[in-house]
């Protein structure tokens, strides 16, 4: 039997783990049932990166990184700026 802690969380037992290929990591849902809860294993992702290769995750890293790079550049630099690293350290301090 699986006790509830106080944080709500629950440890599935080993025997059904092990039946049902639940391992560490794995999403479950909790589905209500009439008067019980049905505890069903999430299918895997299946979003654009599920399951996609090195190359198409590198591919796609090198897209992010040429579009970073295209855009604008960050903020003005400090001595565009009206006030100071240290004065925004310093700021509400006495003395």
């Amino acid at each position: 039997m699986a006790r509830v802690t106080s944080k709500l969380q629950v440890t599935v037992p080993k025997v059904i783990a092990e039946q049902f290929a639940i391992h560490p990591g794995d999403e479950i849902d909790w589905v209500p049932a009439g008067d019980g809860i049905r505890v069903v294993k999430r299918a895997p992702a299946q979003g654009k990166l599920a399951g996609s290769g090195a190359n198409e995750r590198l591919r796609l890293f090198d897209e992010a990184t040429k579009r970073r790079e295209q855009s604008p550049k960050s903020p003005a630099s400090s001595g565009e700026r009206a006030w100071t690293r240290e004065e925004l350290y310093d700021r509400g301090r006495v003395g």
